[in-house]
């Protein structure tokens, strides 16, 4: 049975764990060539062990990510898919905006913000020619009250879509598909410091219809078919993954 991404070449940032680890091996699984991404190049190639080819970068700086673009293109002349979905939040220090240091917004600013737009900058360099799928992983804080906590985050990932609506309006006259994800919460190391709280977590999944938390693999299901030729009519648009999160 041919997979649903047969063929096609990905990349993946923020590869070395929770959900970009496990979009990468659900993509591998699907028949795609993956290449996995991320700054930490032990962790990263030990995830990987063998699903995607390791390429190690900084996605805040320009040239650590046109050199690791330059590496798919150099091995395969073609690149199909990318997923923007490397990130932080950091628990502990973001916070409403009156308590908020500018070393901390500035952090998640250049990591979440300004990373994304150069993901999605080289990814549609790459695929100027040939067209292809560009995904980016969003969250409910960026619409919801869920994230009054964190200033910083929530506004970069509120920036994040709207690049999404932005991108995806210029481009699609040239065959390049730009569509967001949002996961709910979801039990992976970027939140450990709320679902490894008992406490923390039972508050969250109480706000959460189906009632439980997400999965790395629910959210890599989602971006499997947005990857995929079955949504070759879909772009501009914002995909919730979150039991419902975003209904309440």
């Amino acid at each position: 049975m041919t997979g649903r991404l047969e063929g096609k070449v990905a990349l993946v940032t923020g590869a070395a764990s929770g959900i970009g680890l496990a979009t990468a091996q659900r993509f591998a699984r699907e028949g795609a060539r993956v290449f996995g991404l991320d700054r930490d190049g032990d962790r990263l190639s030990a995830a990987l062990d063998g699903t995607g080819r390791a390429l190690v970068a900084d996605i805040t700086d320009e040239h650590s990510v046109a050199a690791a673009f330059r590496q798919v293109h150099d091995a395969h002349g073609r690149l199909d898919v990318v997923v923007a979905n490397a990130g932080v939040q950091l628990f502990g220090a973001d916070a409403p905006i009156a308590d908020l240091d500018l070393e901390v917004w500035q952090r998640t600013v250049d990591i979440n913000l300004t990373g994304t737009f150069l993901t999605v900058k080289h990814a549609v360099r790459a695929m100027l020619a040939t067209g292809g799928a560009i995904l980016v992983t969003g969250s409910p804080t960026a619409l919801t009250g869920e994230g009054a906590p964190y200033t910083a985050y929530s506004t970069t990932k509120a920036g994040g879509m709207g690049l999404v609506r932005t991108v995806a309006a210029a481009y699609a006259p040239v065959g390049i598909r730009v569509n967001s994800v949002v996961p709910g919460f979801t039990a992976t190391p970027l939140v450990a410091a709320l679902a490894d709280d008992a406490a923390s977590r039972a508050d969250i999944v109480s706000r959460v219809p189906l009632g439980r938390a997400g999965t790395p693999d629910d959210v890599a299901a989602m971006m499997v078919y947005l990857a995929s030729d079955e949504a070759s009519f879909t772009t501009g648009s914002t995909y919730f993954v979150d039991g419902g999160m975003t209904v309440l």
